[in-house]
């Protein structure tokens, strides 16, 4: 069983099938028109001054015509047929899609956006146009014909409405039955290996001469990274933004700032002698006489005799013998 897809594309393109035999009808019936009207015109023009002349001036179309007897009634009847002749032609190659770029820019209510309705009226003021007037039996049945399938196109137009003609379009229903299949890709890269020829060309500056065959011609037209490419992207609509800055994977990450350390200078040590006599206690600042030669201090003490201290911080520490006081 066929798809509501398949159907809707077959029956699609029957009816632009009889559009464009309907045109061709009336394509050759303005023809076979506007030839018998020039020929009815010189007849009337060759009979004219004679009685029967006389007689055909009263009638409001030349006999065997649909030429108007008035002025320049000749020249808008076959103006008139050059018209339709024209349309028809506008029409067919519309109904085949070429050119469509002409289509898409000059006339885009025929092109690929636009759906049948307006194709369908076009084809309805033709039929109406030939219908309108006193015709043979050939141009009354292309015009009744035409007719019926300009009303067929508009009843499709508001059915489908811009998407018609790309339901019926044959290329777009190539390219989505070409994709039905599977298919195997190849996810390979292109160029596996680069030639010594190329890296030593890139790395010596003539990778212009060497690598120029192998740049396609769309490089030329890029804009590239730079302030061209920004406004251009900014025309667009697009928003560029300037990537966070970050070290590549290979680079170790710079060590964190440790905050200063402080630093303790050593206490100085202080050596101080004590010597004692008899009535008084006496104590030298060894570190002062390098500075000021030295400096004796006297302290009221009893102690014993040729006892020596020796105190190695900044509070003064006593050592003595046994027999100190």
């Amino acid at each position: 069983m066929r798809s509501s897809r398949t159907l809707i594309f077959y029956g699609l393109n029957a009816v632009r099938a009889l559009s464009i035999i309907g045109l061709l009808l009336v394509f050759s019936s303005s023809i076979t028109i506007m030839v018998k009207n020039v020929q009815a015109f010189n007849a009337f023009e060759a009979v004219k001054g004679t009685k029967e002349g006389d007689e055909m001036d009263d009638c409001d179309y030349i006999e065997g015509s649909s030429i108007p007897n008035q002025a320049a009634g000749v020249f808008w009847a076959v103006l008139s047929s050059l018209l339709i002749i024209f349309q028809t032609v506008v029409l067919i190659m519309s109904e085949f899609g070429w050119p469509s770029v002409f289509f898409d820019r000059y006339f885009p209510v025929l092109g690929a956006n636009f759906g049948l309705g307006a194709l369908g009226i076009f084809q309805a003021l033709m039929a109406a146009q030939i219908l309108s007037h006193h015709c043979d039996d050939f141009p009354l049945v292309s015009a009744f014909f035409l007719f019926s399938v300009a009303c067929l196109n508009m009843l499709l137009g508001l059915i489908f409405r811009e998407s018609a003609k790309q339901r019926r379009s044959i290329t777009a229903w190539r390219s989505d039955t070409k994709g039905i299949l599977p298919t195997s890709m190849d996810t390979r890269p292109t160029f596996v290996a680069v030639s010594p020829a190329v890296v030593s060309a890139h790395f010596t500056g003539e990778s212009e001469k060497t690598l120029g065959s192998f740049r396609s011609t769309s490089d030329k037209a890029a804009l590239g990274f730079g302030r061209q490419g920004e406004k251009a992207a900014g025309l667009k609509g697009f928003l560029l933004q300037r990537p966070v800055e970050s070290l590549p994977r290979y680079a170790s990450p710079p060590r964190p700032m440790s905050p200063p350390r402080r630093v303790e200078m050593p206490t100085p040590q202080r050596h101080v002698s004590f010597r004692h006599s008899n009535d008084s206690l006496e104590y030298v600042d060894n570190d002062r006489d390098s500075l000021d030669g030295g400096k004796r201090h006297s302290i009221s003490s009893v102690a014993s005799r040729d006892s020596q201290v020796e105190v190695v911080k900044t509070s003064p520490m006593f050592k003595s013998s046994s027999t100190a006081i």
